[in-house]
């Protein structure tokens, strides 16, 4: 390099080069964009020192300057980011300090945190330490690798990341559906899985929020009610809906921590239990007839309540002569499987049920599989969270009409004796759409 090229010129004219180079275009561009990280960085470092020297390269210090010179350049450091190795160079100064550059030349700094962020992606979404040390090799060459080590200490920032989460106020979050359910891991030694509790709701503009996540030795009542309650100590409040499973466990904390709030038994579950009582060659004709039940209703409020009940009376009376012990799972949990009827149409759908965590779970069992069995139960609840905390950005949320959000807030009234302001006449909220 020239004595008086400085090096942010030196990488425009290797740019210049590389284009009229002739070589491949896929591969020009692959090499210009790594050279454009490299022009930022150093631009950047320029611009740090001449805004502490008060002047650029070559001008002469004024009376109003601070004092300091430019003494040339230090030998290269290399800093890893997501698009490979970047080799910069820092100016030497003399009797003067650009404190600036220390955020990027400081002890210790060999990466970016957009590099650190590509790690714990890969690493959330199933991939081993060794098997992310190989990928950043392979993918950016082996300067730009981070050893296992390193890729586990990145890691750790998951646990900062979600202590921060779960003591987060919520006393700003106000929810029309709650979503309640568990899955099973093994994170303690000797132990058999254990279940790790999870909340996640639809707040009253129509938008997921993913409330809360606990371990408990069971899905008793007592885990459950460490869960909610952890949620309501931190301001959430009572929900329209509550959406679970049928475990005795957790119904009896729904009733003792939200026992104004209506429950919804998921219809998924109880199919399943249904089924498991009916023999083989009558399984599709009897699913056919339980979703019957539920679907294509018309009629809003008590009115479809009441259809759904006329329709499980002519279902329990074709099938409980035949099937009894399969029926009762109906006819015994009937309040709270019609309790969505009561909700908008719209929503009807998406609130019967509790499928979507439990997909969503189905990933963070894939990773745990790479894993085998996790070290412990910190480790555990912090990968889980991360899976579920980067699924949760891409589910859909609730169309609020008009008509939706007076039904909502008259059945906020009767229930809980809170109702909220409704959207004005013709404004909608726009829904949350799925990620890409």
């Amino acid at each position: 390099m020239a004595a008086r090229v400085s090096p942010t010129e030196a990488i425009r004219a290797e740019i210049h080069e590389l284009f009229s180079s002739g070589g491949e275009l896929l591969s020009v561009i692959e090499q210009v964009a790594r050279l454009s990280v490299r022009l930022t960085f150093q631009s950047v470092i320029e611009e740090i020192v001449c805004e502490e020297l008060g002047r650029g390269r070559y001008q002469r210090r004024t009376g109003g300057s601070p004092e300091g010179f430019r003494n040339g350049w230090q030998q290269p450091r290399t800093l890893k980011t997501s698009l490979g190795p970047v080799e910069l160079q820092r100016p030497k100064l003399r009797h003067a300090h650009a404190a600036s550059c220390d955020q990027l030349f400081g002890q210790g700094v060999t990466r970016t945190n957009a590099l650190e962020t590509l790690v714990i992606s890969c690493w959330v979404r199933g991939l081993s330490d060794r098997d992310v040390e190989a990928m950043l090799a392979e993918t950016f060459g082996e300067q730009a690798a981070v050893s296992r080590t390193t890729v586990s200490r990145i890691c750790q920032r998951l646990r900062a990341e979600f202590d921060t989460w779960k003591r987060r106020d919520l006393s700003g979050t106000r929810i029309d559906y709650l979503y309640l359910d568990g899955s099973f891991f093994k994170m303690h030694p000797k132990a058999r899985a254990e279940p790790v509790l999870v909340a996640w709701g639809i707040d009253t503009d129509g938008r997921p929020v993913f409330l809360g996540l606990a371990p408990g030795a069971a899905e008793s009542t007592d885990a459950w009610r460490g869960l909610l309650e952890d949620l309501t100590d931190r301001g959430l409040g009572a929900p329209l809906l509550v959406i679970s499973d049928g475990g005795k466990g957790l119904c009896a904390a729904i009733e003792c921590s939200f026992a104004a709030s209506l429950h919804q038994r998921c219809l998924v579950h109880v199919c399943r239990n249904l089924i498991a009582k009916v023999p083989a060659h009558a399984q599709g004709e009897v699913k056919r007839d339980y979703w019957a039940i539920f679907d294509q209703i018309q009629a809003e409020g008590e009115a479809a309540v009441a259809e759904a009940r006329r329709r499980a009376k002519r279902f329990i009376a074709k099938w409980k002569p035949v099937y009894p012990a399969a029926v009762a799972c109906v006819a015994d949990n009937l309040d709270a499987l019609v309790a969505h009827l009561l909700f908008p149409a719209e929503h009807r759908k998406r609130i019967r049920h509790s499928n979507l965590i439990e997909r969503t779970f189905g990933e963070t069992r894939r990773r745990v599989k790479v894993i085998g069995r996790l070290p412990g139960e910190q480790t555990c609840l912090s990968l889980v969270w991360a899976v579920l905390d980067r699924a949760s950005k891409g589910w859909r949320g609730f169309t609020m009409t008009p008509k939706a959000l007076r039904r909502l807030q008259d059945l906020r009234r009767e229930l809980l004796g809170q109702p909220r302001p409704s959207a004005p006449e013709g404004v909608i909220a726009e829904p949350v759409t799925a990620a890409a």
